[in-house]
């Protein structure tokens, strides 16, 4: 049997990109070389990717995931989750039962790899409203895999070879952010990002700048109070753990010298604060990981693309990035 990591890659939303990227993806021998991949998702939405991408990549059913290192040269397995019909997947135009594809494609290869038998998880965009109409509730991937996971203190971290951007907080409306930011959440996130780091990195003790919330660092008080109350005292008490945490520190500057390399990690405090800069950087290698699980997962940091989808022209840089780093996890 096979020594390389077997590796479950869900398919995403079918009427976007996410079936187009994993086909382009599996392509390059890079992927087949260093891992054993499986597929997870449904055989009409990778059938009709593989004949969009002109690829000559072959599918094998399989029943158990184990099977996949024995699938031949040339070809990828699947584990069918779903059997949608054409119209459930019109590209641009996600259904129901669509949404409830996407969930059953992570529920699937979570609890593979709860189970011991996948080394970890990849996973391609989804449409979370998709998801959600068809009953399964959740902000996005994060908050459905600590669910199944059964953890509470999990992060969000978007990872390029530049920078590592984690988040206080994710999927808020920016009026509830102030009233989420606790002493508390900010230093659990430090604990989950400095150990997260140390993983990614083989540095022992990882340098993490922590941002403020407010421009300036509050100036004073004057533009608001929570790096006083709360995000100064969270980077005390994670010094006093032993961890390099500097702050607060103002993002409209900090990212100038993260990029230099002189941290190996930021905490941000909301989603558009840490992604934008970070995107900035790693629009098409940067990579989304989910800190504080007891399994490895890695995504795109990009959507379904239904503008693309249908074409075969998306990029599959991303999905290439979260493969090696799921990789680089599982083999560590």
């Amino acid at each position: 049997m096979s020594e390389k990591p077997l590796i479950a890659i869900t398919m995403g939303d079918p009427c976007g990109i996410g079936p187009e990227i994993i086909v382009k993806a599996l392509g390059n021998p890079l992927v087949t070389t260093g891992c054993t991949p499986l597929v997870v998702g449904d055989r009409g939405a990778l059938d009709r990717a593989v004949h969009v991408c002109d690829s000559r990549l072959k599918l094998v059913e399989i029943i158990e995931p184990e099977e996949a290192h024995h699938v031949p040269e040339g070809a990828v397995a699947l584990v069918p989750v779903s059997c949608l019909a054409e119209g459930d997947m019109q590209y641009g135009r996600p259904t129901l039962a669509a949404g409830d594809a996407v969930h059953s494609c992570i529920c699937t290869a979570a609890r593979l790899c709860l189970a011991g038998r996948v080394a970890a998880m990849v996973t391609a965009p989804i449409n979370k409203e998709a998801m959600n109409r068809a009953g399964h509730v959740y902000h996005g991937h994060t908050e459905l895999l600590a669910e199944l996971c059964g953890v509470d203190d999990y992060v969000m971290m978007l990872a390029g070879d530049v920078l590592r951007v984690s988040l206080v907080t994710i999927h808020e409306a920016l009026r509830a952010v102030p009233g989420l930011i606790t002493r508390d959440r900010v230093l659990n996130t430090i604990r989950v990002t400095a150990d997260g780091v140390r993983r990614l990195t083989g540095k022992s003790t990882p340098r993490l700048a922590v941002l403020a919330l407010n421009p300036h660092c509050g100036e004073g008080g004057m533009f608001g109070n929570e790096e006083e109350l709360a995000i100064a005292p969270a980077i005390e008490a994670a010094q006093h753990e032993g961890i390099d945490a500097q702050g607060p520190l103002s993002a409209d500057t900090l990212f100038h010298f993260a990029q230099q390399g002189l941290y190996d990690g930021v905490v941000a405090m909301y989603h558009d604060q840490g992604l934008i800069p970070l995107k900035m950087l790693h629009f098409d290698d940067g990579v989304n990981v989910t800190l504080g699980l007891p399994i490895i997962r890695t995504s795109v940091d990009h959507g379904t693309a239904y503008d693309l989808a249908g074409t075969g022209t998306a990029s599959e840089k991303s999905l290439l990035a979260a493969i090696r780093m799921a990789m680089g996890m599982a083999g560590e």
